[in-house]
């Protein structure tokens, strides 16, 4: 097998959660586009990623659920939906998330509550139930959650979104040595300053936005195209070694 095959995602089954627009949408297109059929998971419908996904060749079936109350058996329930769906699954992709902003010194318990619940009790739970489904399938299996540059950060007017992306990088360093021996690799991907739904707030502030297109050294927002090549290798067989890390997309800031 050459190297450039080990890339390859044919035959393999992915979820995607938050796949509607966005980097969910994104990771859901570099996916199919190496070969992988998507379950996309989502508050609301998915048209948009089906037709994309669909004109690559690839098939896609959406799940509609919100994941902000959803409790550990109803994530039990999603994975099982997507394997009757599509036979197996191989791959899963925690991206769904929420921010809210508010002073620390008012940060409210429901902006604290509703963020931790989809941002890690979420990726932890769904990761639980997709690798408890690798175990039983025996083909061992690539879980890939979404973090942020305020897993290294503190962050400002966000203190719940940095203690869950915070959280998102150590459980999966937790996971990762749990389950390596069941040949179930864990990582996570920390994207930069994006433009996306998440970021609309800070782009929308000139003087703010300027900031921070200033120390961005590759001197712009990121994209979710952006995401296709970091995911399509943590979700391959390139990436069979690697495990319990985050992987930074970020144009660099983080190094400056």
């Amino acid at each position: 097998m050459g190297i450039l095959d080990q890339f390859s995602l044919k035959g393999k089954v992915a979820i995607v959660t938050g796949a509607s627009t966005g980097l969910g949408q994104g990771m859901c297109l570099g996916l199919a586009d190496a070969g992988a059929d998507i379950v996309g998971v989502d508050y609301v419908d998915m048209p948009e990623t089906k037709v994309q996904v669909e004109a690559l060749g690839k098939r896609f079936y959406g799940i509609k659920k919100d994941l902000i109350n959803s409790k550990q058996a109803d994530l039990v329930a999603l994975v099982e939906e997507a394997v009757k769906a599509m036979g197996h699954v191989d791959i899963l992709v925690n991206n769904a998330g929420i921010i809210k902003r508010q002073d620390a010194l008012e940060f409210s318990e429901s902006n604290w509550d509703d963020v931790m619940n989809i941002n890690s009790r979420t990726v932890f739970f769904l990761s639980q139930a997709c690798a408890n489904q690798f175990v039983k399938q025996q083909t061992g299996g690539k879980i890939i959650s979404v973090a942020s540059m305020l897993a290294y950060q503190g962050g400002i007017r966000v203190p719940s979104y940095t203690a869950s992306k915070s959280a998102v990088k150590g459980i999966t360093m937790a996971m990762a040595n749990e389950w390596a021996k069941y040949n179930i690799n864990v990582n996570a991907i920390a994207p930069g300053y994006m433009a996306t739904n998440n970021t609309k707030q800070l782009r929308d502030d000139e003087t703010r936005a300027g900031q921070i297109l200033e120390r961005i050294p590759a001197g712009r927002w990121g994209l979710p195209s952006d995401m296709m090549g970091a995911i399509v290798f943590l979700a391959s067989d390139a990436s069979s070694y690697v495990n319990g890390f985050t992987l930074a997309v970020d144009g660099g800031w983080l190094a400056r």
